[in-house]
């Protein structure tokens, strides 16, 4: 078995090395008469394997952030440096196991190359002629490939012996498993204003002033833009264009399918497997033991499964006549269908519908003026470039085209109007007092432009021009605390056989709480706060309006044999005893190569780097 699994490492690892082989990163893309860039131990890294691996890389990360990368990019990311020192360390074990007279005989080598796909011809044999192509791209011969499946192998089979004998984490997995799957029950209750015996007393100007001071954002208006701006929409101009009625009848008569539909039925369709089956479930709905629903359930189907839409006598086929003449929520049938005997049900009747051209007309000149207006606006959009360019200004334009002028204090916010537009919004956030206007076109197919006037600073709003604000936020606040105190009061009274009803509270009970659960109109962190209490305890949690009382009525371990709870200990145990298996050939590798002599050599390095600017 760990053969069959290192035969599938193998086919990826070396996939993945030939894929970065073909795209041109051989031996003869590098030239010269060095060949290496240094040693580990008695072990080569080849300047080939170094352009490969760092290609990989820079592939891999251009893929992830969607762009390509120039190498300076590259340099200032460390790929390099990380392709680098990733070889180091695989030459390292190279070099080790080499020591150690590891090694894999023929028949394992020759069993790995048979495996990988890319040496396969179209009947899923090797094929050798695939064989010579695959390496000949990667700039290897067949001796140097097997050298480094060889390698790969005796890597796999050293790593395998180092973390030999580790066993999983069980106990860690099981008492994480146990925490997990605990569960509690709670019972909760929201608690309102209504609680309250009255409203919250007026407040005093005092009141008012210390809460203005205390909540200063909440009054002070953002950076806003005086915007001058001159725009033109279709919408503006369509009522001026002229429409003839060609033009109108020509479009009433190429959607006349639109304005003239044909008498149609909504329709549902149960087909059977034979007219038997068919007959004996009409007579189960002419005698009411069954409905459509109950037909549809018992074959396995969704209602969706059935359903026709709405169609014309015509589509129904020899069916039409009769389902025609049926009412809505008839079920009619046995009636032959394309698929075989079938039930329909009728779900509306929807009359024919007949609008005449003449009541069609204000709907079609209002499309086609529309359309005609967009036209007119693009053919102007040049002129109006133009006289941007030779140093028009917002005015100007409103003087000399048909464009209006507008004006907006624009704060991010803004949504109103022309700052409705996305366009619009994207421009006023990027442009700057003194920026030349320029000409953009909105998503119906306006135009506008505009100018920054002035930029004013987030300003705190005077307490008198907010005062009904504060006010409102005053009593919001007040409102909290005496919920609160009321809450309070109440939880003091809970015990742990309290009914929550017996104290005006409508409560929920939850029988199986997990540490993960949401419970709509519970405040955040709610699930934490009970796994935190006692079995008994209550509390008042605060809701941004309000509060809620929990109580925890009782704790339930996990159940070791509950299937949930063993799959999860099963799984941490597996990924925790990765992760042990991991840390330790870590260390195993930085410790061989502290022993490791390691010579590079700078200007090989170099002459690789240099293929990638």
């Amino acid at each position: 078995m760990a053969k069959k699994r290192g035969g599938n490492f193998f086919v990826w690892a070396v996939l993945g090395f030939i894929v970065v082989g073909l795209l041109g990163f051989g031996r003869t893309s590098l030239g010269g008469s060095v060949s290496s860039i240094g040693t580990v131990g008695d072990m080569r890294i080849t300047m080939e394997s170094y352009s490969q691996t760092l290609n990989q890389d820079i592939r891999a990360l251009e893929a992830q952030v969607g762009t390509r990368l120039t190498f300076a990019q590259i340099s200032s990311f460390g790929i390099d440096q990380a392709a680098l020192s990733r070889l180091v360390a695989t030459r390292t074990l190279d070099n080790e196991a080499a020591h150690l007279g590891m090694s894999v005989g023929d028949a394992r080598v020759r069993e790995a190359v048979l495996g990988i796909p890319a040496f396969q011809g179209l009947d899923g044999n090797f094929d050798r002629e695939a064989y010579r192509i695959a390496l000949d791209r990667a700039g290897m011969d067949e001796g140097e490939f097997e050298t480094s499946l060889r390698e790969e192998i005796s890597r796999t089979v050293l790593q395998a012996a180092v973390v030999a004998g580790l066993s999983q984490p069980t106990t860690y997995a099981g008492i994480l498993a146990a925490y997990v799957g605990e569960t509690r029950t709670v019972t909760w209750a929201p608690v309102a204003s209504d609680i309250l015996a009255g409203p919250v007393a007026e407040a005093t100007d005092a009141d008012l002033q210390a809460y203005y001071e205390a909540h200063p954002d909440d009054f002070t208006l953002p950076e806003t833009k005086a915007i001058s701006f001159a725009w033109l929409t279709p919408e503006m101009i369509q009522d001026q264009i002229e429409i003839d009625e060609g033009a109108l009848r020509d479009l009433y008569q190429s959607r006349i399918s639109e304005f003239q539909l044909p008498e149609r039925r909504l329709v549902e369709r149960l087909v059977f497997g034979d007219q038997a089956q068919a007959d004996a479930a009409m007579a189960r709905v002419s005698d009411g033991s069954a409905d459509f629903e109950t037909l549809v359930a018992e074959r396995g189907l969704d209602l969706a499964d059935t359903d026709l839409g709405d169609v014309v006598q015509q589509e129904l086929g020899a069916a039409g006549q009769a389902i025609f003449a049926a009412g809505a929520g008839d079920v009619v049938g046995p009636l032959m269908s394309s698929l075989g005997p079938a039930l329909f049900r009728v779900n509306a009747v929807l009359l024919a519908r007949e609008t005449p051209f003449e009541e069609a007309v204000p709907e079609l000149r209002g499309e086609l003026a529309a359309a005609r207006a967009r036209r007119v606006i693009e053919d102007s959009a040049d002129g109006i470039t133009d006289l941007l360019a030779g140093g028009a200004s917002i005015a100007d334009l409103v003087t000399r085209t048909d464009m209006v002028a507008g004006q907006i204090d624009w704060t991010a916010d803004s949504t109103e109007g022309i700052a409705a537009y996305d366009t619009f919004r994207e421009a006023a956030a990027a442009a700057r007092p003194g920026d030349y206007p320029s000409l953009v076109t909105l998503a119906d197919g306006g135009i506008f432009a505009l100018s920054v006037d002035e930029i004013r600073p987030p300003t705190l709003q005077p307490l008198d021009a907010v005062r009904d604000r504060v006010v409102a936020g005053w009593q919001a606040a007040q409102t909290q605390v005496l919920i609160l105190a009321a809450a309070e009061d109440l939880r003091a009274q809970i015990t742990p056989e309290s009914d929550f009803a017996a104290l005006g509270l409508t409560a929920d009970t939850e029988a199986n709480l997990t540490r993960s659960a949401f419970l709509p109109g519970t405040p955040e962190g709610f699930a934490a706060t009970a796994f935190a209490m006692q079995p008994g305890e209550a509390r008042v949690l605060p809701l941004p309006e309000g509060a809620v009382i929990l109580r925890i009525d009782a704790v339930h371990a996990a159940d070791p044999a509950n299937a949930t709870v063993a799959a999860n200990r099963a799984a941490i145990a597996e990924q925790a005893g990765s992760g042990i298996a991991q840390d330790i050939f870590t260390i195993y590798n930085r410790a061989l190569q502290e022993r490791t002599t390691v010579e590079l050599d700078q200007g090989a390095i170099n002459a690789v780097l240099t293929q990638f600017q």
